[in-house]
């Protein structure tokens, strides 16, 4: 049985109603009279989500998160507050500045409270599970430097992204993605935001940490249960001619580039193009530089080529 989700400051029954999601995973829901008893369970009972409200004896809301980030037993449990619609802008901004993962304002949005609830219990048990993927990413943002690129995914866990971007992106700049998972047959869509650079991305891309603000519910799930292991694995299948999965190689100037062996996605192919300076370049170990795709794969490889054979 997972660990109980610990209240305080709001009626643990009305929580179970809005968040169904609660009931259908199991989880059980318990009060606490005080902050000070909420922060000593915390630890004892191994909890992964609270769920605060205004109406703390002991502590205001936004003291008793500051107090649970403050400890290094407690700071890793994700924090959900649901306050009423009258509450003040400010109390609200205060909640977010201390370190609540989520503000909420009732009457709560079934479809956006369950992604956060979702999200919430993930944060602390799949947080580390990253699974490699070889992806192309659409994004967009209100940006004027950068309304709409076409990006590349390196590994996705059940929080966010490493992306390879083409163009540089502002940290905390919000995008609406959309991308494929190996072995899930539907574009995964969400809302990201850029949190850190990521310097482990080879140019000539930009790395990037993107958090998932939000996901349907459907895409959530799909990607939840890769992320877990119960779905189909997206890990590349060992490769018994060591050719690190290329298909060919071309030299353009300084530069050479990889031409990754086509993949299946929907109805259509993809192929990976990957490049490297020429003093530097060893068979697998070059950069992500962009996608093609094709309806078959022999029309992907050609189309990589051509693509190739215009860079300058």
């Amino acid at each position: 049985m997972p660990p109980p989700i610990l209240v305080a400051g709001l009626d643990a029954r009305s929580l179970l109603l809005e968040v169904p999601l609660l009931v259908r995973e199991g989880h059980t829901v318990e009060s606490r009279p005080s902050a000070r008893t909420l922060l000593l369970d915390i630890v004892r009972t191994g909890a992964r989500l609270v769920a605060l409200g205004l109406e703390i004896p002991d502590l205001t809301t936004a003291e008793t998160i500051r107090r649970i980030r403050a400890s290094s037993l407690t700071r890793g449990v994700s924090i959900l507050v649901l306050f009423p619609a009258s509450t003040s802008p400010e109390t609200e901004a205060e909640a977010r500045d201390a370190g609540a993962n989520a503000v909420l304002r009732r009457p709560l949005d079934p479809v956006v409270v369950e992604a956060w609830a979702a999200k919430l219990l993930a944060v602390t048990h799949r947080v580390d599970a990253r699974v490699p993927v070889q992806a192309q990413v659409v994004g967009s943002s209100r940006a004027p430097s950068s309304p709409h690129f076409l990006g590349v995914t390196r590994n996705v866990s059940a929080n966010g992204m490493l992306l390879a971007s083409p163009v540089r992106l502002d940290a905390g700049l919000d995008l609406d993605l959309e991308f494929v998972v190996p072995g899930i047959p539907a574009r995964l869509r969400g809302l990201g935001r850029v949190v850190r650079e990521a310097g482990e991305v080879a140019w000539p891309y930009v790395g990037y940490g993107v958090e998932f603000l939000f996901m349907p519910p459907e895409s959530r799930a799909a990607l939840l249960l890769v992320v877990s292991g119960l779905g189909p694995s997206t890990i590349p299948e060992q490769d018994p001619d060591a050719s690190h999965g290329i298909h060919s190689t071309l030299r353009r100037d300084d530069w050479v580039y990889e031409i990754r062996r086509p993949v299946r996605h929907l109805s259509s192919w993809q192929a990976e193009i990957r490049r490297a300076p020429r003093g530097e370049w060893r068979p697998g170990a070059a950069g992500p530089f962009f996608v093609v795709e094709g309806p078959s794969p022999e029309v992907a490889v050609r189309e990589a080529r051509a693509f190739v054979s215009k860079q300058v």
